[in-house]
């Protein structure tokens, strides 16, 4: 491996990792695209998209623990969310990691695309009074918020992302969980739905070792760091880099689907 080819994979695993760790989802949604396009276009070897979704799987598996362990002191991490989303999006996230097999390639993408307008629309809708509330003081649906991380698992496991993009909504608009709660908690729980598609990809043979590596050794770098910059910064930037990156991401999904 070229040094320089080493030090792209290493910057486009830190930049991710480090918004990953500040806007608290497992970051795939932009170190995918970057590693599909990016070493391509400076005349690397480029990745089929196998080989990009086991690298990633690896990476959102380690940059979550490292936006975890930044945030585990605070009283930012609500266990009880963890326990009831971590658990039913782990089991939706394996039935639907099962069943996708029987569906089609332009399927997959459309449930891809259909999840990512919904949180699209989601950051869109005024979040007012959230962030007011003592983080000791959030109450929330126990059951409602089971079932929807349940339904996200399924669909995250059928297009084989975490699924946090859309759990962060969720958590903000439907739950009316704190925005910093918010993050902390999603990190967890996305680090919980990625042990499944991380065991997947690398007893299947899609990961390939040393870029894994450097994305690895990136992630648990930048992502403490991205975590620590996410606490200073106000809650409505980071509210709008979430809600953004979601858009950006919904929009470029479709036109390839209509394309």
């Amino acid at each position: 491996m070229e040094f320089t080819f080493i030090i792209t994979i290493f910057l486009i695993g830190f930049i991710g990792s480090f918004i990953s760790g500040m806007v608290g989802i497992g970051g795939s949604i932009i170190k995918y695209p970057m590693l599909l396009y990016i070493p391509a276009m400076l005349g690397f070897t480029a990745y089929t998209a196998h080989e990009v979704s086991g690298i990633s799987a690896i990476q959102v598996f380690f940059a979550t623990i490292g936006g975890v362990w930044a945030y585990r002191k605070g009283g930012y991490l609500n266990k009880t969310l963890i326990i009831y989303m971590g658990s039913a999006i782990l089991i939706g996230s394996f039935i639907g990691g099962y069943g996708s097999q029987g569906m089609s390639e332009g399927q997959i993408n459309v449930v891809y695309a259909v999840l990512a307008t919904i949180a699209a629309v989601m950051m869109l809708i005024p979040k007012k009074g959230i962030d007011d509330i003592p983080l000791d003081q959030v109450t929330f649906n126990k059951w409602l918020a089971a079932g929807l991380a349940f339904i996200v698992g399924v669909a995250a496991g059928i297009v084989g992302a975490a699924g946090a993009f859309i759990l962060v909504p969720i958590m903000l608009v439907v739950l009316k969980i704190p925005t910093r709660m918010t993050i902390a908690t999603s990190l967890a729980i996305t680090f919980i739905s990625s042990i499944g598609a991380t065991i997947g990809k690398i007893t299947t043979g899609q990961v390939l070792l040393w870029p894994a590596v450097i994305m690895v050794v990136a992630s648990l770098i930048a992502s403490p760091l991205g975590a620590q910059f996410g606490k200073k910064v106000n809650t409505k930037i980071l509210q709008f880099i979430l809600a953004a990156l979601i858009v950006a991401t919904s929009i470029k999904i479709w036109l390839d689907i209509l394309g």
